[in-house]
C-alpha cells in the first residue's frame, strides 16, 4: 500500500506595531528559538481560526487575521539525535497579518514558550541565526513590501 505524503500545514501571525514585529522565543529541540507566533492547524479548525488561537496560546493576546500575507513551503532536516532518527519534515505555512489585541487576564504562555519580544526589522534580520525557520525573515519582509491578499 502506497503512503501519500502529507506536509505539515502551519499557520503564522506577522504582528507589527509601530515598526516592531512581536516574536515569541522558545523551547525547541535546537535550543532557545525566535520564530512568529505560529503552530499546526488542528482537526476542524479553519487557518484563520488556527492562527488566532496560536497567537493567543503564544503571546496571552487576541489576535484579528485581517489578510493572508503569503503560502510558504520549507523544508526542515534535523539531524538524528542518542536514539531518534533523523526527521525530513516539509511545512506549508500560511502566514496572516492583523490587528493584538488586550492581553487576556490569567492567561499564561504556552509550554515552552520563554516570552514575547517587540524586534524592529534590523533586529529580525541580525538574529536570523536564533530563528526556527528562515520563514520568519521571509515572512517580515513580505509584510514589509505590503504583500496582503484577501481573507475571502
Amino acid at each position: 500500500m502506497d503512503m501519500r505524503w502529507k506536509p505539515s500545514v502551519t499557520v503564522a501571525a506577522v504582528i507589527e506595531r509601530q515598526g516592531r514585529y512581536l516574536l515569541i522565543e522558545e523551547h525547541t529541540p535546537e535550543g532557545l528559538r525566535l520564530n512568529n507566533p505560529a503552530g499546526h492547524l488542528d482537526p476542524g479548525e479553519s487557518l484563520v481560526q488556527a492562527c488566532e488561537r496560536e497567537a493567543l496560546e503564544e503571546t496571552t493576546h487576541t489576535f484579528s487575521a485581517e489578510a493572508l500575507v503569503g503560502v510558504y513551503l520549507s523544508r526542515f532536516q534535523r539531524p538524528a539525535r542518542g536514539e531518534q532518527s533523523a526527521e525530513d519534515i516539509t511545512y506549508l505555512r500560511f502566514a496572516f497579518c492583523g490587528t493584538l489585541g488586550e492581553a487576556i487576564a490569567g492567561r499564561h504562555l504556552d509550554h515552552g514558550i520563554v516570552r514575547t519580544v517587540w524586534m524592529t526589522p534590523e533586529e529580525v534580520r541580525a538574529s536570523a541565526h536564533r530563528h526556527r525557520s528562515p520563514l520568519v525573515v521571509r515572512c517580515m519582509e513580505d509584510h514589509l513590501r505590503s504583500q496582503r491578499y484577501p481573507l475571502d
